[in-house]
This record gives C-alpha cells, sequence and structure tokens, in this order.
C-alpha cells in the first residue's frame, strides 16, 4: 500500500511539474508573439519612389495668409503639406484609419484647423473607400476621427464661416451596396454628433454642397444615386438632384424649373464669387450626355447654356465644376482634357494640356494672381504662372496608385515592377549603391496606359509582361526595349474575348516560358506568349451586364 501511495505522489509531482512547464512555454510563446522587440519589429517599410508620375489628387487647399504653405489629398495617398510652395513636402496622415482622401477643407475662422474626408469622391472602379470624417487642430500635425465612419466616400466638407461648431458634409456614401451613412449631414457641436438632413440610407447620396458666403443658412445640394457592381454601373436615379435650403442646411427643397425631367446622374456645382444669385451646374443625362445649366435667381429657375459634359472614362470620373473668383462666368468643367468657359457656360474650349497630364479633379487659385492655377489630375499636380499657356510638374509627390506588383531576381538588387492607375506600367530598383538613394531618373516606363499586373520570368530579368487595360497583355524586352503584343485572340468564327480591366497573368514557377493569361476562359502558351491555347470553357455566366441587378432590382 505505501508503495502505491509512494508512486501516486511521485505521479502527481511529475503531472504538475509538467503543467506548469507548459504553462511557462506557453506564456513565453504569448510574450514573443506580443513583444513589441520581437524580431518582426525589424521589418520596416521605407519608400522607393516613384514620384516622376506622381498620382491622383483629388483635393487642393492654398493657405490663404500664406500661400507658399499648400495641403494636397490624393486618391490613394493620404494628405500631404507643403511650406514652401512644392518645394519639398511632408506626409501628414499617414497614421490614420486610411489613405484614400475625397476632400479637404480649412476653417475660415482658424486656418491651424482642417477636416478631412475620406473615401475618394469618384465612381470609378479603381477608388478606394474611407472610414469617415477627419478633424486636426494643429495644422495637420495629429488628427481625430469625428465619425461617418460608413460614409466610405465624402465629397465635400463645408464650415459655418463665424461659427466653427457648425459644419455640413456631402456623402456619397458606399458606391459598391446600399446603406451606410450617405447624403449631407450637419452638425452644431463640433463634429460630436451628425444629423442626416438630405438623402436616404438605401441608395441616394450627395456629391456637392455650397454655401452662399453672404448669408449661411443658405445652402445649396445635388444628391447623387449610383450603384457599381462587378459587372456594370449604374450612374443616375431618381434621387439625384439639385436641392437648397434656407435655414442652415434643416430642411430641403428641390429644385425643379428650367432642369431635366429625366433621371440625372452626376452633378457638380459652382456659385459665382462676383455675384453669389447665381449657380452653375455641370449635369450628367443619359448615356452620357449633358449639360451645363445656370440659375441667376438662387436656384428658383434654370437656363441651360451648353450641352457641355465630361467624357473620358464617364462623368462619374469627373464633373466637378469651378469658378474663377477673378472674373465673372469664367468656368472650369474638370474632365478629361479640362472645358474652360468665358461666357458663363454658352462655350467651351479645351484648356491647353501640353506638357501636362490629362484627367482633371481639383484646381487652386490664388487671392492676387489672375493668371495663377494649381491643378490636381492623374498624373499629380501642375501649376501654370501665365493662364495655362505653360505648366510646371510637381515632381516630387510620390502617390502613384498601384494596382499589383511584381519583382524580378535581378542582382545586385532586384527590380520592383507595378501596374499603376493611368501612369504606365513603371519599374525600379529595389535599393541603389548612390549616396543620394533612389530618385526619379532610377524608375523607367515599361509600357503605357493603366498599367494592371505585371509579371517576371524567374531566371530572366530582361524579360517583363505588362498589360494596358482590358487584356491588352505585352511582352517588354529590357535588352532592347522591345514591346510585343501578346494578347490571346478567339479563333476563326469564335465570339470575341470578353477581358476584365485588370486581367489576371500567372508564370509558371516550374517552366518559366509557360504562361497562364485569362479572358471569360483561361489560356496558356508554352512560348512566352507567341501562341496560346484555350484550356477551360467560358468560366463565366455569360449574361449581358445591362441585365444584372443594379439598386437592389
Amino acid at each position: 500500500m505505501k508503495k502505491i501511495y509512494l508512486y501516486l505522489i511521485c505521479l502527481f509531482a511529475f503531472l504538475l511539474s509538467a503543467n506548469m512547464t507548459l504553462q511557462a512555454i506557453t506564456s513565453d510563446k504569448l510574450k514573443v508573439k506580443n513583444d513589441s522587440s520581437s524580431i518582426y519589429n525589424g521589418l520596416k517599410f521605407r519608400s522607393i519612389g516613384p514620384a516622376l508620375m506622381s498620382g491622383r489628387i483629388s483635393d487642393i487647399i492654398i493657405h490663404p495668409n500664406n500661400e507658399n504653405i499648400w495641403y494636397v489629398t490624393a486618391g490613394s495617398g493620404g494628405v500631404w503639406r507643403t511650406e514652401n510652395a512644392g518645394t519639398t513636402w511632408k506626409s501628414v496622415f499617414d497614421s490614420e484609419g486610411t489613405f484614400s482622401i475625397g476632400c479637404i477643407t480649412m476653417d475660415p475662422q482658424n486656418t491651424n484647423i482642417l477636416w478631412v474626408g475620406t473615401g475618394e469622391n469618384v465612381g470609378g472602379r479603381h477608388v478606394a473607400y474611407g472610414d469617415g470624417i477627419y478633424k486636426s487642430e494643429d495644422g495637420g500635425k495629429t488628427w481625430k476621427n469625428m465619425g461617418l465612419k460608413k460614409s466610405e466616400h465624402i465629397s465635400k466638407i463645408v464650415i459655418h464661416p463665424t461659427n466653427s461648431n457648425i459644419i455640413w458634409v456631402a456623402s456619397q456614401g458606399p458606391l459598391w451596396s446600399k446603406g451606410g451613412e450617405r447624403g449631407i449631414y450637419k452638425s452644431i457641436d463640433g463634429g460630436k454628433n451628425w444629423k442626416r438632413t438630405l438623402g436616404d440610407n438605401k441608395w441616394v447620396g450627395a456629391t456637392d454642397l455650397l454655401i452662399d458666403f453672404r448669408n449661411p443658412s443658405v445652402l445649396y445640394a445635388a444628391t447623387w444615386q449610383r450603384h457599381r457592381t462587378v459587372a456594370g454601373y449604374m450612374g443616375g436615379g431618381p434621387g439625384t438632384g439639385i436641392y437648397k435650403s434656407t435655414d442652415g442646411g434643416e430642411k430641403w427643397n428641390c429644385l425643379t424649373k428650367g432642369l431635366p425631367n429625366s433621371n440625372m446622374g452626376k452633378i457638380g456645382l459652382a456659385m459665382s464669387y462676383q455675384n453669389a444669385d447665381i449657380i452653375y451646374a455641370a449635369i450628367e443625362l443619359n448615356r452620357r450626355t449633358g449639360g451645363v445649366f445656370k440659375s441667376i435667381d438662387q436656384g428658383a429657375s434654370w437656363q441651360k447654356m451648353s450641352d457641355a459634359v465630361a467624357g473620358g472614362t464617364g462623368p462619374h470620373y469627373y464633373q466637378e465644376l469651378f469658378t474663377s473668383p477673378h472674373n465673372f462666368d469664367e468656368l472650369y468643367l474638370v474632365d478629361n482634357y479640362m472645358q474652360v468657359s468665358f461666357d458663363g457656360g454658352k462655350t467651351f474650349s479645351r484648356m491647353n494640356e501640353n506638357e501636362k497630364h490629362v484627367d482633371n479633379h481639383a484646381i487652386a487659385f490664388k487671392k492676387n494672381d489672375p493668371n495663377y492655377l494649381l491643378i490636381g489630375c492623374d498624373g499629380g499636380l501642375y501649376e501654370t504662372f501665365d493662364k495655362t499657356k505653360n505648366w510646371k510638374f510637381i515632381d516630387n509627390l510620390p502617390i502613384t496608385q498601384f494596382y499589383k506588383i511584381a519583382v524580378d531576381d535581378a542582382l545586385p538588387f532586384y527590380n520592383v515592377y507595378g501596374g499603376t492607375q493611368d501612369n504606365n506600367t513603371q519599374g525600379g530598383p529595389s535599393r541603389t549603391d548612390n549616396i543620394h538613394g533612389i530618385r526619379n531618373s532610377d524608375w523607367f516606363v515599361v509600357l503605357g496606359g493603366d498599367g494592371h499586373q505585371p509579371a517576371t520570368e524567374p531566371g530572366n530579368p530582361n524579360i517583363v509582361y505588362a498589360q494596358w487595360q482590358r487584356g491588352n497583355l505585352n511582352r517588354h524586352d529590357r535588352i532592347t526595349g522591345e514591346n510585343v503584343n501578346i494578347k490571346p485572340q478567339p479563333a476563326y468564327g469564335e465570339k470575341y474575348e470578353r477581358y476584365n480591366w485588370d486581367s489576371p497573368i500567372l508564370v509558371s514557377p516550374h517552366n518559366s516560358t509557360r504562361l497562364y493569361f485569362a479572358s471569360q476562359r483561361v489560356w496558356k502558351s508554352e512560348d512566352r506568349g507567341d501562341s496560346w491555347t484555350p484550356i477551360s470553357n467560358d468560366l463565366t455566366n455569360n449574361i449581358s451586364r445591362v441585365s444584372t441587378s443594379f439598386f437592389g432590382s
């Protein structure tokens, strides 16, 4: 019996010791996992560029009291501040919850107070969403999220000219789904609480907002009903319209006299600096038609001035309207190629864009210089000192939007390739032995257009695959500079191939000359794309995209 007791005591002691050891091991593992000094802490991001083509700008502020200070927001690059008119920049939004910015506004009573609306303000397939509205009280050094976290896309913020606690926000709301926080929101306590006063909780948001500088109780708003799916895009509906409030945005009246009776798409609004009774509206109509309308009686009635409408990839991507603070009836309609009117919208001409990237989105003016414009486009910032005759490119803003990237195995430093939004497929070194670091001149263009997914050949860094939208695949030779179009084509008698905006490519890790590419079916090549064989049937539902569901029906 004593032997049994002794055995049980020893067994209990062993199990207790093993359990304590296991707890200690588990505790050590948890410590390693949560230890900020672990080896993973050494993996830090560093910028390698590029800035040679910059990236998509969404909004601009020139400081009213010091025109060397600018704030610039990017569709997928945060918020940037310069104190020397673009000579150097500081990114001031890196620590926040999103990199996609729709707009920025400065408090007219305190220029250190900035408000930022996150989530880009266009309807493109490549836009990112945001997480609400932010406020800074120290010129952008620190930020605080002030709510509207389900808005996803904020296009305009207006601050009361004499009461900083009153703020209005135009929120487009989610692009790919219904619901969220969309419409016109108002706060009377500095952003602590918000109330929706226009729009709904399903599909109708707001895309523009104006305040009468003579009477802050008078506001104008443009609502926007739109919906994007994987299959297509519906850019308008019965919920789109122009509204006016005379009680500080509490109640709204729909303006209709002289405006189109049909469904409308994206609307841009602008007010004359010289006469606040005059309101302009750029309105998208059916099938990318539209027009510019003018009211001379505070929106009570409207007259169509012309058929001008933004084009390019569609009005959803542009359509903002700006008036000159210097010249009456001078309008700028942002577009693929900017449209300018000097007669209140009766006639428009294309702005000179030689030596300038197109696809315009934002404009800023200087108070006392009618010949100066600062314009933001898909290719970054450009300024003109002679009323658009000549342009100066700001070539040090590294905000290029990359769809996807690939790396090669070049020595001593591998190269990074990226397909970019409207800025080609670019390549550049991961490191350099130059004392100045990686510069714009180290980067190079592989192929034009929207870049999308690139690929490289294992073991041969001289072969790069790049494409522009809708499957236009090319093979690039780094030694000769030659580009060969290798897009798979249907056989005689077959229907055309249906390629995605961003088509997938895969290089086999087992056979470096073997490629896989996809349209509505999967293709295979054994000779770097010189010939192709389909290896699947149509993998889609093969239905017309216009027959798919929009707005939930």
